[in-house]
């Protein structure tokens, strides 16, 4: 709702105050005095704004009492509503109300997205990567500093709310969404996350980043379908670049972004063209026409082949793992009506 009370509340409120005023000022004076319907609002606006311009009629010493007294309680109502609809206008607080409008809207359209909750250093590398690969995504932040961040560089969706409310969750589309990264500083707060959000959405693929080893298997309890340890993933880089320096460099110059010599995909079962599917990797004969090599293979039931045989049949619910340098895979995505990747 465009004009919803939450947001223009104070406006609303002094508004309301001031009709109620002037309402009773027009019905006093219709009263007391026996003005018109129009002599009453006249003098009743004449009394309220503290103008001064004389009275419509001489009033009676009933009508002094009355028009006293209206002065009295009016003059902090009508400072207070004025006050309330110039801050609104000056102090760009109408401007704020509109922009998380229109944000709301802009979150409302779209679907198949990621949400990601928390916008800190992991959050932060995930949207870069999301957007690199031109995936929709909504961030979802409460903290203030942040928030200011992400209204001034205007590059991403974002809404100001709490990650673990189901209603914060649900106006970020969680229903439409195809997947939720929640990067939250505190354990508690992901597990709480994870539990509202596949209670809401069970077909959701949620990852949840984990600062303490045992939180992991309750955060895959609760229904993460995978759980990434920052810290653990970083400390064994740095010792496998001491135990494997050239292996780990090699590892590093492939990209998953497309931007590297050296790039691996996924092509899972529903993305192939109908000719493609049901065939053994042997059929496909992709390293003849395209220079890619399937180095990968994930079956149905989720085991994974490493360096599968050409007699590996693609089957419902399995997926193709490529390698090959960005021409190769650009060719691929062209013979299998993939496009770019």
């Amino acid at each position: 709702m465009l004009f919803n009370f939450r947001l223009f509340s104070k406006v609303y409120y002094a508004i309301s105050l001031l009709a109620l005023i002037i309402l009773i000022g027009t019905v006093g004076f219709m009263l007391v005095e026996g003005y018109t319907l129009s002599e009453a609002f006249y003098m009743t606006i004449l009394t309220v704004s503290t103008v001064g311009f004389n009275e419509v009629h001489p009033l009676s010493e009933f009508g002094r009492i009355f028009t006293s007294f209206l002065i009295i309680t009016s003059f902090g109502t009508f400072a207070y509503a004025i006050t309330a609809i110039t801050t609104y206008l000056v102090g760009g607080e109408y401007k704020k109300y509109f922009k998380e409008y229109k944000l709301h809207r802009e979150v409302e359209k779209i679907s198949g997205h990621v949400i990601i909750c928390g916008y800190g250093r992991v959050g932060r590398q995930a949207v870069a990567d999301l957007s690199f690969h031109n995936k929709s995504f909504v961030i979802l932040e409460q903290k203030e500093s942040i928030i200011h961040e992400l209204s001034v560089k205007k590059r991403f969706l974002y809404l100001d709310g709490d990650a673990t409310l189901d209603e914060n969750l649900k106006k970020a589309g969680i229903k439409r969404a195809t997947a939720l990264i929640t990067t939250l500083p505190k354990d508690s707060d992901n597990l709480f996350v994870v539990l509202t959000a596949r209670e809401i959405n069970p077909h959701l693929t949620i990852i949840s980043r984990a600062s303490q080893s045992p939180t992991v298997k309750k955060l895959k309890i609760a229904g993460a379908d995978n759980v990434i340890m920052p810290d653990k993933v970083g400390g064994s880089h740095m010792a496998s670049l001491v135990v494997t320096p050239d292996v780990v460099e090699f590892l590093d110059h492939m990209s998953f972004q497309g931007s590297a010599d050296i790039n691996l995909e996924e092509i899972s079962f529903n993305e192939l063209p109908e000719d493609f599917k049901n065939k053994t990797i042997g059929e496909l004969n992709a390293r003849q026409q395209t220079g890619c090599n399937i180095i990968g293979f994930r079956a149905a039931n989720g085991e994974y082949i490493i360096n599968p045989s050409a007699d590996v049949e693609v089957v419902p619910n399995s997926k193709l793992f490529v390698l090959g340098d960005p021409s190769q895979i650009n060719k691929l995505n062209e013979l299998l009506g993939l496009g770019s990747h």
